[in-house]
C-alpha cells in the first residue's frame, strides 16, 4: 500500500510552531496593484485569454515576454508594443522552456508567470481517442510542470514573484465531452493548491484560473451554446482584478462559475442526473 502524503506527515516530528500562512481569512497572496516596471512571462499568449492579458498588462505599464509555439501569432501580437519581446517555444519540451525562463530571469525579475496554454477536443468514452488524450496531458498539464520547473527556483531566490496557471471551470466535475479536456484542468487544480500551500510562506502568490465559457480558438469548434460566454478582454480584466486582490481561486464569470463550483457540493446521485438534464448527453 503506497504511503500518503498526511500517513508522511504525521509520521514526521512536529513542528515546534505551526506557521501562519500570511493573509489567513483575507488575501491569500500579496496583491498586485501596479505594473508599471514589472516583468511578466506568458506561455500560451498567441491567441485568446493569453495576448488579451499580455496586452492589457502592457497598457499598464509592465514589460511582457509572449510565448507560443507560432512566431507568426507573436510577432504580430508584440508589433507596435515598445516593452513586449516574443520568446517562441513548445511547452511541452523542457529543454526550450527552461532555456527561455533563464533567458528571461538572467535580465531581471520575474514578477508573473501565467501558464495559459491549452489544447482543448470535445471527446466522449464511447468514442476514447488516446492519442489525443496524451495530446491534452502533455499541453494541459506537462507543459505547466515544465513551466513550474522552470521558474519556481528563480522566484524562491528572489523571495517573491507569482505562478498563475490557467484552469477551468471544467476540471470542478466530470462532463461529458470533457473526458480528455477536464481530468488534466483538475489536475492543474490541485497542482495550484499545493504549489500554494508549499510557496506562500516564502512569499511567493500562486494563484489558479477557472474560466467559464470564453471566445477563444478552444471554443470556436463547440457545437452548443456556450452559457455566459465572455470576450477574452474580459477574461483578462477579471484576472487582474483577481490579482490586484489577492485571491487564489480567480473563477468567472461569477454568474456561471458558482453554478458549476455548487456541483462539487451535491451528492453524485443529485449531480449526475442535474448534469445530463443541463447538457442533453
Amino acid at each position: 500500500m503506497a504511503h500518503s502524503p498526511l500517513a508522511v506527515q504525521r509520521a514526521a516530528p512536529l513542528p515546534e510552531r505551526v506557521p501562519v500562512v500570511p493573509g489567513f481569512f483575507g488575501a491569500a497572496n500579496p496583491r498586485l496593484l501596479h505594473w508599471k516596471g514589472l516583468r511578466v512571462w506568458l506561455i500560451g499568449a498567441s491567441t485568446g485569454i493569453g495576448a488579451a492579458t499580455a496586452r492589457a498588462l502592457h497598457d499598464r505599464g509592465a514589460t511582457v515576454f509572449v510565448s507560443s509555439r507560432s512566431q507568426t501569432a507573436l510577432d504580430e501580437l508584440v508589433r507596435g508594443m515598445a516593452n513586449a519581446r516574443a520568446c517562441p517555444l513548445d511547452a511541452t519540451d523542457e529543454r526550450e522552456v527552461t532555456r527561455a525562463a533563464r533567458m528571461i530571469a538572467a535580465e531581471g525579475t520575474l514578477d508573473l508567470v501565467l501558464y495559459c496554454a491549452g489544447h482543448y477536443k470535445p471527446m466522449r468514452a464511447v468514442s476514447m481517442d488516446l492519442e489525443e488524450m496524451r495530446r491534452h496531458l502533455d499541453v494541459n498539464y506537462i507543459g505547466a510542470l515544465n513551466v513550474c520547473s522552470a521558474v519556481v527556483p528563480q522566484l524562491l531566490t528572489q523571495g517573491h514573484g507569482h505562478l498563475s496557471l490557467v484552469s477551468s471551470v471544467a476540471g470542478f466535475h466530470g462532463l461529458p465531452n470533457g473526458l480528455a479536456y477536464g481530468p488534466t484542468k483538475a489536475a492543474l487544480t490541485h497542482l495550484a493548491e499545493t504549489l500554494h500551500l508549499d510557496l506562500s510562506e516564502h512569499g511567493v502568490g500562486v494563484s489558479v484560473i477557472h474560466p467559464g465559457f470564453v471566445q477563444t480558438p478552444l471554443t470556436a469548434g463547440n457545437d452548443f451554446t456556450m452559457p455566459a460566454l465572455i470576450t477574452p478582454e474580459a477574461a483578462a480584466e477579471a484576472m487582474i482584478e483577481g490579482w490586484a486582490a489577492g485571491r487564489f481561486d480567480i473563477h468567472f464569470p461569477r454568474r456561471f462559475t458558482l453554478w458549476v463550483k455548487m456541483l462539487r457540493l451535491l451528492p453524485y446521485r443529485v449531480s449526475f442526473p442535474l448534469i445530463h438534464r443541463a447538457t442533453g448527453l
